[in-house]
């Protein structure tokens, strides 16, 4: 199902390959990507009062800003990414020793079922997960994860899924970092897989991608504010997520004196992308919802705020 092509590649020509990052200089509209409306100016709004001499000037040291990375920064449907690569591991580890499919996990992954993948339990997929990242070092981890990345395809638009980050929000991302913001990634995928392509698609270099207290611990949930807590050492005065598992990341900006902004996406825009939120298994959008309503967030509708969603 999610197969990855068995052509050599060298390390160094890999890191090369072409990604979206975008290059967003000073012009008129920073936020080219994002159609005017309320979410649009909520930004650009709140940069320009931290940023500019006042009452709610922040100083550039405190301008952190964290995001999610699956459903937020890129594509999570219809499995997160790294659960593709796991799969195709999986399946490609199983090939070799068929004593494996007596596991859960091995045994989804062998059987292509979407159905089946997706009613693992948590332990399943940590065990999986174990088993599909572990038994290498480092450095060979790493260029089997940025070999499947050059060479996998996603299952509906057929595309590198590093060329599947969205436009709007690579905008951002260099919107805040040229006015004085540093950008930190806080996701519940492998920070190992993550730190193979986060610094030339979305700017943030590896040491800005959260690091976990211990190995299977998922940065997700109540997770985030501890990490960010730990590894920052500042409260962010701007997150974005967007589904549940990012609420208490949104409710640990909201509780800081001073300026703070809370954003969340919200995937409504089934012929671009994908639409869901409170009935998915995947990137689910419940409590969130709830909460942006009572407590003021903002709330990004794929469908009618991006007029672009990924790059061209």
């Amino acid at each position: 199902m999610f197969s990855a092509s068995r052509r050599t590649f060298t390390l160094s020509t890999l890191l090369t390959l072409a990604a979206p990052r975008l290059a967003v200089s000073a012009i008129s509209d920073p936020l080219p990507s994002w159609r005017d409306g309320a979410p649009k100016q909520t930004i650009l709004d709140f940069v320009a009062k931290v940023t500019r001499p006042g009452p709610n000037f922040v100083d550039p040291a405190r301008r952190v800003a964290t995001f999610d990375n699956d459903g937020t920064l890129w594509v999570e449907h219809p499995i997160y990414t790294e659960a593709s690569f796991s799969i195709d591991r999986a399946r490609q580890m199983a090939a070799s020793d068929p004593s494996l499919k007596s596991q859960p996990g091995f045994a989804a992954a062998s059987s292509g079922s979407l159905d089946a993948l997706t009613s693992l339990s948590q332990r399943d997929v940590v065990e999986l997960v174990t088993a599909t990242h572990g038994g290498m070092t480092p450095d060979a981890f790493r260029a089997l994860a940025v070999r499947w990345l050059a060479s996998a395809r996603h299952p509906r638009f057929q595309r590198p899924y590093t060329s599947l980050a969205y436009r709007p929000q690579l905008e951002l991302l260099e919107y805040l970092r040229a006015n004085g913001f540093k950008t930190f990634i806080v996701s519940g995928g492998g920070v190992e897989f993550m730190r193979t392509f986060t610094e030339r698609v979305y700017g943030v270099p590896p040491e800005q991608v959260l690091k976990t207290k211990e190995i299977r611990s998922i940065d997700d949930g109540s997770g985030k504010p501890e990490n960010i807590e730990l590894h920052i050492g500042r409260r962010p005065i701007l997150a974005f997520g967007n589904s549940d598992g990012d609420v208490p990341m949104l409710e640990y900006v909201a509780a800081g004196s001073g300026p703070h902004l809370e954003m969340l996406v919200h995937h409504d825009d089934a012929a671009r992308e994908y639409a869901y939120d409170r009935d998915t298994r995947i990137g689910r959008l419940d409590k969130g919802l709830d909460e942006a309503a009572n407590r003021g967030w903002t709330v990004v509708s794929m469908k009618n705020d991006w007029a672009t969603v990924f790059p061209v």
